[in-house]
């Protein structure tokens, strides 16, 4: 949440009076709501890294002793313990909760041994709770075995018969090395999952220095470790800003193997998948591409799709799934043709499938101070160590207290021995043989109950030798524990010992593979050669084979007629320009052949709501473009700059109000000015030297100054040679060459005004520049 985001978590003013209107009382129930789903369903806490139902169906079988060692029980049963107990909420919902904790695919370190069947990582279901049994895993004693030494604080549960921790005593901070995922109320989380020995390692380098920079932490977590493998290929800038800002977005990919055959055959094994993607989607996706529907509103399948299918059906001859007890993934690709490129085979099914896949970062979590909040690597470290420092101090604390407490019931019992007889006597003879003591020997209220419980077996001279020597050892305890809580140093050098031995004791390898590769693209194969693109008035387009066609040959519906002709390739764009700026992309090559009339362009785009196409051009990415808009801005960008892979487009252009987009003008390759004319028939040339590129796209600079009212009709780069005026004379079309000194009145600065040329021609229509030859 930012600064600007409106605070939940203040308690919302109280109405005037005795007066609750509908509005407040709305207003108040709902902020409850919302505090309720932030705080105590969706988002885990940075100390404990725990969500409110998982720390409850935790501690409660803590409580019910189902240790790493003890005989496992039925789920519901602990369900069952956990709902009546702390959380009165669904069965499935805890038990959902249960079950996420035992998969090792959805956990990198599962806080509960589950025996049965918990689902599996293709979306199979967990079996109901009556068939299936839980305990606690080992490492899930890093979370609860500090639970009853004072160190954390526990709350009434929700009628008040038993007491909850408020959050788990965690020896690591689990919020980083499980993660979470979770969906609030105007929040939501995803936290990956992190390798323990190096989470470990940066919260001890962390406690050794304090101001360690993000730089440096990102070379001890280097990234996300996730249960099921798999490569992460972003690059480590990405990763860095990522992990600095808490929100991101990060590029895995599978891993793979390529397994030789007989007789020079192969096949290609995926053995690890990326987050939230199983083998069974896997087949499913391919399944839909090699055998597609038509989509909703469709008469036919469309060109990507046959596309699509004609490729993978080209590449693919066989796909199975063989995973199993022994491989928990092995997805088996067989190709064509063992001639088939690996490379290409293997890009081509990234590509289509989510064998290649984004994993979102969203460190959102409730912080130390109780609120949610997006945080970095850092402080998300930096609150878990103050957490720890708290922690450690408390359960030292409390053990001082149990053991200054020993230390006084000993030292009564020692006096018991060093006067025995007259205790006895005193016992035997006193009406009030506790008050007797306390006078007698100066005791505590708590010694003299302690030696009236004595039993007589412990009078024995062994006995007063075990005092002794127990007495000597809690001292030396008291000793080193006020010693840690009276130094901070001492109390650093104990938690990074406590850090390493559990990071030593629970630690493994990484799973996840950081290796910065570029990202698959599917791009199919085209044959270069000569076409020419013809477009209608109305938007209908082809493309037929050849240049130099005569385009009294073309033919158009009823009531249309040819825009242009261009004379391209088959591996260049169509781009075409919406009245709002935005541009559309079509590769040459989708477009139809043959002699029709072609399809409409708008068939082959999503086009933006409430606008229409003007304009079109067809050449290859390198060609540049003048694009001018018709109140007076304009600049200079390449084909290729406007090419999206979407088909709603791109924006483009900033059209401001009441202005529309003019023709674009290919940059000739011998430009040197720009020729500009207005709507009053004004003429203004300058240099080329003084536009601006912007491969972005934006509004771009002032070309000419124009009046109220008056507008840009054409802007064009020219040469030395000049320009030549389209106009009428005597009622006929003409053309007129302005060059040399002839042009010399109209050139000038850009965002000038410019000059009506002097000419015979009546009326300039238009403007083309003069071509070589």
């Amino acid at each position: 949440m930012d600064d600007n985001t409106p605070d939940l978590f203040t308690e919302p003013a109280a109405p005037e009076g005795d007066v609750l209107t509908l509005g407040n009382y709305a207003e108040r129930a709902y902020l409850d709501y919302a505090v309720s789903v932030v705080k105590g369903r969706a988002l885990p806490d940075v100390c404990d890294g725990q969500k409110p139902v998982q720390r409850r169906i935790l501690y409660a079988m803590n409580e019910m002793g189902l240790g790493d060692n003890a005989k496992p029980v039925k789920s519901a049963r602990v369900v069952g313990d956990v709902l009546g107990k702390y959380h009165p909420h669904g069965d499935q919902s805890a038990y959902d909760a249960l079950v996420r904790l035992a998969q090792d695919f959805s956990m990198r370190y599962p806080l509960i041994d589950g025996q049965g069947n918990f689902g599996s990582r293709d979306g199979d279901g967990a079996a109901a709770m009556r068939y299936t049994e839980a305990r606690l895993t080992p490492i899930a004693k890093l979370l609860l075995d500090e639970i009853d030494q004072g160190t954390v604080d526990f709350m009434p549960n929700y009628d008040g018969s038993f007491e909850e921790p408020k959050l788990l005593p965690a020896r690591l901070p689990f919020v980083l090395l499980n993660g979470a995922s979770g969906i609030a109320v105007g929040l939501a989380t995803e936290i990956p999952s992190h390798n323990l020995r190096e989470v470990a390692a940066a919260a001890v380098a962390m406690i050794r220095h304090p101001k360690i920079t993000h730089a440096e932490l990102m070379q001890l977590v280097p990234g996300p470790d996730f249960p099921g493998g798999g490569q992460i290929i972003s690059s480590e800038a990405e990763i860095s800003q990522a992990y600095e800002t808490g929100r991101g977005s990060l590029k895995v990919r599978a891993r793979w193997k390529i397994e030789d055959l007989a007789r020079g055959q192969w096949q290609l094994v995926i053995t690890e998948l990326p987050p939230n993607t199983s083998g069974q989607k896997v087949l499913e996706e391919i399944e839909e591409q090699t055998n597609p529907k038509i989509k909703l509103g469709k008469k036919s399948l469309t060109p990507e799709q046959l596309q699509t299918k004609q490729t993978l059906l080209g590449l693919l001859d066989a796909v199975r799934d063989e995973s199993g007890k022994d491989a928990p993934v092995r997805l088996v690709f067989e190709p064509k043709s063992s001639r088939i490129d690996q490379t290409e085979f293997v890009n081509t099914l990234l590509a289509h499938t989510s064998l290649e896949s984004n994993a979102t970062l969203n460190l959102v979590m409730v912080g130390a101070d109780g609120r949610p909040r997006q945080k970095g690597i850092g402080e998300m470290l930096h609150e878990w160590i103050g957490f720890r420092f708290t922690t450690v101090t408390r359960r030292s604390q409390h053990r001082l207290n149990k053991v200054n407490e020993r230390i006084h019931i000993l030292e009564g019992r020692m006096i018991v021995f060093l006067n025995i007889d007259e205790v006895i006597r005193i016992i035997r003879e006193s009406e009030e043989p506790k008050a007797a003591l306390i006078e007698a020997f100066k005791l505590s209220d708590r010694q003299a109950e302690d030696i009236l419980e004595i039993r007589l077996r412990q009078l024995a001279r062994l006995e007063a030798i075990k005092i002794e020597k127990e007495l000597s050892e809690l001292r030396d305890e008291k000793a080193k524990l006020e010693e840690l809580l009276g130094s901070e140093p001492a109390m650093k050098r104990l938690l990074i010992k406590e850090i390493e031995a559990d990071a030593k004791q629970y630690g493994d390898d990484r799973r996840t593979l950081i290796q910065q590769e570029k990202r698959a693209t599917f791009e199919a194969r085209v044959v270069d050669e000569p076409v020419t693109v013809v477009v209608s008035q109305k938007g209908w387009v082809r493309a037929l084979k050849g240049h130099g066609l005569d385009p009294a040959g073309f033919t158009f519906k009823a009531g249309d007629g040819l825009y242009a002709a261009f004379q391209c390739r088959t591996p260049d764009m169509l781009i075409a320009w919406g009245s709002k700026g935005r541009v559309y992309s079509v590769a040459v090559s989708q477009l139809p052949g043959g002699r029709g009339d072609g399809v409409p362009v708008t068939s082959l785009i999503e086009l933006e709501s409430g606008t229409h196409l003007m304009h079109y051009y067809a050449a290859s990415a390198e060609q540049a473009l003048l694009l001018a808009s018709s109140n007076g801005f304009g600049f200079i960008a390449k084909v290729g700059d406007m090419v999206s892979r979407v088909k709603a487009g791109k924006a483009f252009m900033t059209i401001d109000e009441g202005a529309t987009p003019l023709a674009p003008m290919p940059m000739l390759p011998d430009a040197t000015q720009v020729a500009c004319l207005s709507g009053g028939g004004r003429l203004l040339v300058f240099g080329l030297d003084e536009m601006k590129t912007l491969s972005g796209g934006g509004r771009g600079v002032i070309l000419m100054a124009l009046d109220p009212n008056e507008v840009l009709k054409q802007a064009l780069a020219i040469s030395n040679a000049g320009v030549v005026l389209q106009g009428v004379y005597r009622n006929k079309p003409m053309e007129e060459e302005l060059s040399g000194k002839a042009l010399e009145p109209n050139v000038g600065k850009r965002a000038r005004k410019g000059r009506v040329p002097d000419t015979k021609l009546k009326e300039v229509t238009s403007l083309r520049p003069v071509l070589p030859g």
